[in-house]
């Protein structure tokens, strides 16, 4: 079973494409994976549904990626692994923080 990791963009996708086809291809990709999010993920995600559901949305949504996912938290060495995707990269801290995570756990 592979490790992957999963960042905001794609749980946009999956939560908010109105595209089906899209829809079906996120579900599938969860299928058979040792899956995984950043507690930045968790944060992202609860910020999102927030302003576009409510509070109780955002509750349950992060509830439930709590629930399926193995949740990493940010420690030192994947902080200092961040400074370095954002670096050479120019990603958002957020973006490095999960690029990071993916790197520590030898993941997708």
């Amino acid at each position: 079973m592979s490790r992957t990791v999963y960042g905001t963009r794609f749980f946009i996708e999956h939560y908010y494409s109105k595209d089906e086809r899209t829809l079906q291809r996120t579900k599938e990709e969860m299928r058979g994976r040792e899956k995984y999010v950043s507690a930045i993920v968790i944060r992202e995600v609860y910020h999102l549904t927030f302003a576009r559901e409510g509070r109780e949305s955002a509750v349950l949504r992060t509830a439930l990626l709590e629930k399926d996912f193995k949740i990493v938290k940010v420690d030192a060495e994947i902080a200092k692994g961040s400074a370095g995707f954002r670096h050479k990269y120019k990603l958002s801290m957020a973006g490095s923080m999960i690029a990071a995570t993916g790197s520590h756990l030898k993941a997708t």
